[in-house]
């Protein structure tokens, strides 16, 4: 077995058998992984606290043929603010349970980590609605995946004609020839396609700078609820608890 430094973050971690864990980890170097922490779950443990959900740092592991196991990890942050807020809480599962969901192993998922990392500070800063964190994530993360809409020109024709509306079930915006047939097309307000405009292009570290009006918070909810519905097939647990908090 290879002795090998991983820098991620810890998505899940489930009991298995008396004492052990089994983790699933988000990498820089490996994309998603799974791997067994043994003993974690005993008192005296090291590794009691650094195998647990939300947990980021280096993860010192060997590599086997099929599986990997962690000997150590140096956590550089517990997101600790989050045990703190039951509904912060369920919104970072829900990022956890979303990035499980998109990402793969051996896969480069760069900045998928990075968008988790900057979405978990994101959502404990009391100064950005933890409305707007959602869709933010939700909007970045579809795009990272290679999904998100197209909110620069017609998905249709490639104009870029001023006052397009948009359509989910057509991936994004529509010109008035292109959209003459399309049912669920909406006028979206100026600051909303701005808004979507800036998510989708800006470098990850420049997402969560800026907050919007109620008017388009709401816009941006219903896009992006309608959008998720279609184009990601499941069903994710920690939305479903989290509705019922707010």
């Amino acid at each position: 077995m290879n002795q090998i430094v991983l820098t991620g973050m810890v998505l899940s971690a489930a009991p298995v058998g008396e004492y052990d864990k089994r983790v699933v980890l988000l990498t820089k170097e490996h994309g998603k992984i799974s791997a067994f922490a043994k003993g974690a779950r005993r008192p005296n443990s090291p590794l009691i606290g650094a195998v647990n959900p939300f947990s980021f740092g280096e993860f010192v592991m060997y590599e086997g043929r099929t599986s990997y196991t962690i000997q150590s990890a140096n956590i550089s942050n517990y997101f600790a603010e989050l045990r703190e807020d039951i509904t912060g809480a369920y919104y970072g599962f829900y990022f956890l349970e979303f990035a499980n969901y998109y990402t793969r192993e051996r896969n480069d998922e760069r900045d998928m980590l990075k968008l988790l990392y900057q979405t978990l500070k994101a959502i404990s800063n009391p100064h950005i609605p933890n409305r707007l964190v959602r869709y933010i994530f939700e909007l970045k993360a579809v795009s990272i995946n290679g999904e998100g809409p197209q909110v620069f020109q017609c998905v249709g024709c490639g104009s870029q004609e001023k006052n397009m509306e948009f359509s989910a079930k057509k991936g994004g915006l529509v010109c008035r020839k292109c959209g003459q047939d399309v049912i669920d097309k909406i006028v979206l307000d100026n600051s909303t396609l701005y808004s979507m405009q800036y998510i989708e292009s800006s470098k990850i570290e420049k997402l969560y700078t800026f907050t919007v009006s109620e008017k388009v918070l709401n816009q941006l909810g219903k896009i992006m609820e309608h959008y998720c519905a279609i184009y990601i097939d499941k069903k994710f647990k920690s939305l479903e608890i989290l509705e019922t908090l707010l």
